[in-house]
């Protein structure tokens, strides 16, 4: 297969070695095709520990951070999974291999465009994306299991603590334009019980309840 060895590597040295024990998400990380979500020219260079470029500013994720943030919603597959950043539609492809359906949404519609085409390649068929703005959530298809947002926001949007279930996962990087903490929140009755997985770097949330735009 193509750039097998390449993502056996990268699963074993970037994303293992690192302290990722989910197994499901370990096959998943060896499964998705990576270099399919980059521009050919970069192919090359799609299973390296580092983000990546994908055009309007934005990147598609390095792996291990993509593998950390998806052990971090804990889920077993029969999940509702809301994904704030559609990107590249990679991270999609990874949380599709992981719950039963994945609602994605990103406000820059030629990312949107290029990633769904990629997805139904690929046939991930259990994906529903739109373009919109992602700190507000998707309130019509609420409530959701789990919520992932790819962009760094400079608080939770509240927007999206809402659209969870009781008991349901937020997994969030939350700092300044510069550097951010991931953040792991889970719904209790008492309001969100907060974890820090550490620090990280990501693009800005840009919407109503996030960044404004530059």
């Amino acid at each position: 297969m193509e750039f097998a060895i390449p993502r056996e590597r990268m699963v074993t040295e970037q994303v293992t070695r690192r302290g990722v024990r989910d197994a499901r998400v370990l096959r998943a990380m060896g499964k998705v095709l990576r270099h399919r979500f980059v521009d050919e020219a970069l192919s090359g260079r799609a299973y390296g520990d580092y983000p990546l470029p994908i055009g309007e500013r934005q990147t598609i994720s390095q792996p291990y951070m993509v593998a950390l943030m998806s052990e971090a919603l804990e889920l077993v597959g029969h999940e509702r999974v809301l994904e704030i950043g559609t990107g590249s539609g990679y991270q999609t492809a990874i949380l599709a291999e992981l719950c039963s359906k994945v609602y994605s949404i990103e406000r820059i519609k030629g990312l949107a465009d290029r990633a769904i085409r990629m997805l139904d390649s690929l046939g991930y068929y259990n994906v529903l994306v739109r373009v919109g703005d992602g700190s507000l959530g998707w309130r019509e298809e609420a409530p959701f299991d789990a919520i992932l947002v790819t962009a760094a926001a400079p608080t939770v949007p509240g927007a999206l603590v809402e659209q969870l279930i009781p008991k349901g996962r937020l997994v969030v990087p939350v700092g300044d334009a510069y550097s951010q903490e991931l953040r792991k929140g889970v719904k209790e009755d008492e309001g969100m019980r907060w974890t820090d997985l550490g620090g990280c770097v990501f693009v800005k949330l840009i919407g109503d309840q996030g960044w404004s735009r530059d």
